[in-house]
């Protein structure tokens, strides 16, 4: 029944952590994990985990990449780049068709 969720960010948006351990800290959103209800934000929550030797690692290796933060810590900076000059473009004309 409830396949799809809304959220009120989505992939791409600027954002901004606004309670817990990584509090003030901002990125651009990579993923978002509807399941869980958690974001994977650039350069926040940076984990560490180790990979068993391997082809692609003959050494192993100890990999950094982000880790979740719940969508609810989470406030939107800016909306895409895309959606926000729409947006500007058409404030933009309103006035000059009511100046003229």
């Amino acid at each position: 029944m409830n396949s799809h969720p809304k959220f009120h960010v989505k992939k791409g948006d600027e954002v901004e952590v606004i309670s817990g351990n990584f509090k003030g800290s901002s990125g651009k959103i990579l993923e978002i994990l509807p399941r869980k209800q958690q974001v994977l934000i650039e350069g926040v929550r940076i984990i560490k985990k180790h990979l068993r030797k391997s082809q692609d690692n003959p050494q192993g290796k100890i990999a950094e990449r982000e880790g979740p933060v719940h969508i609810s810590n989470v406030k939107v900076i800016e909306k895409k780049a895309a959606t926000k000059t729409k947006a500007k473009s058409k404030k933009e004309k309103e006035p000059e068709k009511k100046a003229a």
